[in-house]
């Protein structure tokens, strides 16, 4: 669980693929169910089921690269902080110059 709240924050994750676990957690308060709740242990179970399969498809989707960094950082006890190095999509213009000679 703490990996995830980590992906959540980090710039390198797609907001797409950030969706999921916000979308299984509104399941989870939502009264429409697979299983209502009113099965005592069914109902609670579905919603269990749903928020495993989240997670596991977050995990699954997320960069790899930033799932390994944030677990050896977890493993090291550091504090969350972005994947160092690597610039945010959208912050980096890619162009070419050139400089033309005046003619004489």
């Amino acid at each position: 669980m703490k990996l995830t709240l980590r992906l959540l924050r980090e710039p390198q994750v797609p907001l797409l693929t950030k969706s999921v676990p916000i979308l299984a957690g509104l399941y989870l308060v939502s009264p429409v169910d697979f299983v209502p709740d009113i099965f005592p242990i069914l109902g609670q179970l579905d919603d269990l089921g749903v928020l495993l399969l989240a997670l596991q498809a977050f995990l699954k989707w997320c960069p790899a690269p930033a799932v390994d960094y944030h677990r050896a950082a977890m493993e090291q006890g550091r504090s969350y902080g972005p994947m160092p190095g690597v610039v945010p999509p959208g912050d980096v213009i890619d162009a070419e110059f050139r400089r033309e000679e005046p003619p004489l």
